[in-house]
């Protein structure tokens, strides 16, 4: 699973116009999903999210997660951030999972978050998004995990 979360003052996602998940301050994670992925890697990625220290503190460095400043998460399905781009012209998505089953992990990750956090909103699996945000800081990371990690 590979997850792009970014810290933002807001966020919001719209499907043929209409808000269907919106947060103010919290985290933003587009989340992409491999074959191979199981309900550990969807566990272990709930709690990073939730658990990393990227909000500042008192001094003004990052010290404090979400579960210790509140705020939202707003998770929404990315197939691309598996897309390689390393040959030709066209990206390749074969590392990502089929349709199928990433809609699966998707709702079980959201599932997840759900249990750890009460604010938690997410975007339509396969549909067209416009996903609005404004980044804080900027604080954009990476993370990613695989199964038998």
């Amino acid at each position: 699973m590979r997850v792009v979360l970014q810290r933002v003052s807001q966020a919001r996602v719209r499907v043929d116009g209409e808000v269907v998940g919106e947060i103010a301050r919290g985290l933003m994670l587009l989340c992409a999903f491999r074959a191979s992925d199981d309900a550990q890697v969807l566990d272990w990625m709930a709690e990073k999210c939730l658990d990393l220290r990227v909000f500042n503190d008192d001094d003004g460095l990052m010290n404090r997660s979400l579960r210790e400043t509140g705020g939202g998460v707003l998770a929404i399905s990315q197939f691309t951030l598996y897309g390689n781009c390393r040959k030709g012209r066209r990206p390749s998505f074969v590392s990502s999972a089929p349709a199928e089953q990433a809609s699966q992990l998707y709702d079980d990750f959201m599932n997840k978050l759900r249990r750890r956090h009460d604010l938690v909103a997410g975007g339509v699996f396969q549909a067209k998004m416009d996903v609005e945000l404004v980044n804080d800081g900027p604080v954009t990371l990476i993370l990613e995990r695989e199964a038998g990690e």
